[in-house]
């Protein structure tokens, strides 16, 4: 391979969990520091990260505001994958890292953009779960599989998260 070639990561988030979510826009951050093109798909509950906290007034169905609902809205909003003590965990992790002066979730995913990570919404995903462009943060793109796929095809780094 050419040293001057472009390395490209890709990374799925489709997990809705606080700590994971950190984790893929940690390792997404670090690789665009590294001069990575670096592509989040995110797809299911990973959504949930780029959800704008407010809501939004858009005409849905039943099932979809059922949804809308039970998600999370925003990134600050999302659960742990362990040890969530039914939300008292969030807030004590959120603790910890203030204490470290680590970065939060909303913050990482700010930094993400600046880097000009491609953060793309997973429009069958969106469908399913009854969500409009209007409630997902601006500056995003939107996509499908094959989109993703077309990234991936030339990773360097394909991550599922």
């Amino acid at each position: 391979m050419n040293l001057s070639e472009t390395k490209k990561t890709t990374i799925v988030l489709f997990s809705g969990d606080y700590d994971k979510a950190m984790a893929a826009y940690i390792i997404a951050n670090g690789a665009a520091a590294y001069d990575h093109e670096v592509t989040i798909f995110h797809t299911f509950w990973g959504l949930n990260a780029l959800r704008k906290e407010e809501p939004v007034a858009v005409k849905k169905g039943f099932l979809e505001n059922m949804f809308s609902k039970m998600m999370p809205r925003g990134a600050d909003k999302m659960g742990l994958s362990k040890m969530n003590f039914a939300g008292i965990g969030p807030k004590m992790i959120k603790q910890v890292m203030t204490k470290h002066n680590a970065m939060t979730l909303p913050q990482l995913i700010e930094l993400a953009q600046e880097q000009d990570i491609k953060l793309v919404a997973c429009t069958m995903t969106m469908d399913l779960l009854g969500l409009k462009q209007e409630e997902l943060l601006d500056g995003i793109d939107y996509a499908g599989v094959a989109a993703y796929l077309a990234d991936a095809q030339d990773g360097n780094v394909n991550l599922f998260i």
